[in-house]
């Protein structure tokens, strides 16, 4: 239930997340930004151009800044209109999408990158779910990203679930994954996005053993200065998927779905379709 939830409840507007944005650090995850290609299964990863840009636009006209990973902690007191903003995997679209529009609102992100598949594509997603395939940033690419005053992080070498797999193998995705990046590119990588969302204790102390500094999770919510910082909440960015039929079967009787009809923005909505 509670992954049903995150679906109906990912963000796709302001309005409806305002008041809880207020109490902590929110960090929005992004992957892909265009067009919904012939045959994609995975509908959730992708987010329009005119949305993305007008979801920047509307934070940009309330008043909320970006910040760096970097200061999460010291930007996590109630009442300040911050935000950080995440895109996990590489995707070319991102690259050739998100740039411009970062630029006019004068924003920085940072991008979660798959070491040992820069300049691929998104193989994990064709290989265990059929997805269409999706080509990635390679290392020109990245550069320019940089240079634009973006940032990069580690989404470990292969993208695996690092809960499943034996504990050195997991070490070696984290750790080697940090090092490629910084002898790639010239950079510290100071910062770890988990694979599909999954940790656990074990997975969550090599990433501190690893060196960084922080790492993002797919849990759901705002993040106040007590948090792990090893165990950051994140809110999916994408359009609002559920039905108001199927959102009321998961709820409890007397919720107020009205909620649900303020996150679902027409302008957001347009600008998918």
């Amino acid at each position: 239930m509670k992954h049903d939830l995150q679906k109906c409840f990912s963000y796709s507007a302001l309005r409806p997340f305002r008041r809880s944005f207020m109490d902590g650090m929110p960090i929005l995850a992004y992957h892909k930004l265009g067009a919904l290609p012939s045959g994609a299964k995975m509908r959730n990863l992708y987010v329009g151009e005119k949305l993305f840009a007008w979801q920047l636009g509307e934070l940009h006209r309330a008043g909320f800044a970006t910040r760096s990973l970097n200061s999460w902690h010291k930007n996590s007191r109630p009442h300040r209109r911050r935000v950080i903003l995440t895109f996990d995997d590489g995707s070319r679209t991102v690259f050739r999408n998100a740039l411009p529009v970062l630029a006019r609102y004068e924003i920085r992100t940072i991008q979660f990158l798959v070491a040992d598949a820069i300049g691929g594509t998104n193989h994990w997603d064709v290989r265990r779910r059929g997805e269409v395939p999706d080509p990635l940033m390679g290392v020109p690419e990245v550069r320019d990203w940089l240079s634009a005053g973006q940032e990069i992080g580690s989404h470990t070498l292969s993208h695996v679930n690092l809960t499943a797999i034996p504990e050195a193998q997991a070490k070696e995705e984290i750790n080697a994954s940090k090092k490629k990046l910084e002898d790639l590119f010239g950079v510290a990588i100071d910062h770890f996005c988990y694979p599909y969302g999954k940790w656990s204790r074990r997975v969550r102390d090599l990433v501190e053993g690893a060196g960084y500094t922080t790492a993002v999770t797919f849990d759901f919510g705002v993040n106040t200065k007590t948090r792990d910082p090893f165990a950051l909440r994140r809110i999916g960015a994408k359009h609002p998927s559920c039905s108001i039929r199927n959102l009321a079967a998961l709820l409890p009787t007397g919720f107020p779905l009205q909620f649900f009809w303020q996150a679902r923005s027409p302008i957001a909505i347009r600008a998918l379709n």
